[in-house]
């Protein structure tokens, strides 16, 4: 019998986790449509600890979604698959209320599958909380965003490695990271970091230089004016960043000390974007304030 112990009160870093090979499995299937001029959720199904319990509308047609994970950490063994549609003309920003913990792990792999299908004239806007991966932690991610030809993009991914604020270092344990955007069946950006707490990657200068967060945010269609307007906004982010136009996807990189610059780098882009790329300005997702 599998078992999976949180002690109350335990901090993560000392719970024993899920040893089970097969951990648990949550999944997520999600359909957004236009319906009197306005997008809702038409489809929604989920298996195990992993759903968006109702939909949002603040600012009028976009619909505004929150995925859920009650159990709070991913644990060695886990498998946590979300599958996202767009129709044609829909608008779904979709994020989550908190961070994706991954736990020490006593061995196997957790995992993390994010796909996003976004027809033609569809908005798609993705800014999930960031990605927590504590000390020991073995972590097989990838989300996959497929843009069909006139879709609208603004997305984002970002890592932490460890709890440097706790001195919880990022010293054991793997990372294998990768965030990709096609349109058309054809790839526009394909990321891949494999990062270990033993390994060079982290502490050396042509890989993280000792920072324990690090994000890649995308945007399209943008032009060379949005390259500059971000360019010229970045300049007190702390960290080193670079932002680079390929073709209509503009793309931010940075790293940096965590979240929280994370979250400003996040803020201040999506506010010079939104209003450029979507014609809307920015309306911030109440859940992030609580």
């Amino acid at each position: 019998m599998a078992v999976a112990l949180k002690t109350p009160g335990a901090s993560p870093e000392g719970a024993v986790v899920n040893a089970h090979p097969t951990g648990w499995r949550a999944k997520l299937d999600l359909e957004f449509d236009v319906h009197r001029q306005r997008t809702v959720m038409t489809g929604r199904r989920h298996e195990g600890p992993l759903r968006v319990q109702r939909s949002f509308h603040p600012e009028g047609a976009p619909c505004h979604a929150y995925i859920l994970h009650p159990p709070g950490g991913v644990v060695g063994g886990d498998s946590l698959q979300t599958r996202g549609r767009l129709r044609p003309g829909a608008w779904a920003t979709i994020t989550s209320p908190g961070a994706t913990k991954f736990y020490r792990s006593l061995g196997e792999t957790a995992h993390l599958d994010q796909s996003l299908r976004v027809d033609a004239g569809a908005t798609l806007e993705w800014f999930p909380q960031e990605q927590i991966v504590f000390n020991g932690a073995v972590v097989d991610a990838i989300t996959r965003i497929d843009l069909e030809p006139g879709a609208r993009c603004l997305a984002w991914e970002v890592n932490c490695l460890g709890r440097p604020a706790g001195d919880l270092p990022f010293e054991h344990g793997r990372l294998r990271q990768r965030f990709q955007v096609w349109r058309g069946g054809r790839p526009l950006l394909l990321e891949h970091a494999r990062i270990a707490g033993e390994g060079p990657v982290a502490e050396a200068h042509w890989g993280l230089r000792g920072q324990p967060a690090f994000a890649t945010l995308v945007a399209t269609p943008a032009n060379a004016d949005d390259l500059a307007a971000v360019r010229e906004d970045l300049a007190p982010l702390p960290g080193p960043w670079a932002v680079t136009l390929l073709d209509d996807l503009l793309v931010v990189r940075w790293f940096g000390p965590g979240a929280r610059e994370a979250g400003w780098l996040r803020d201040n882009v999506w506010h010079i974007l939104r209003p450029r790329l979507l014609g809307r300005p920015v309306c911030r997702p109440r859940i992030w304030d609580t």
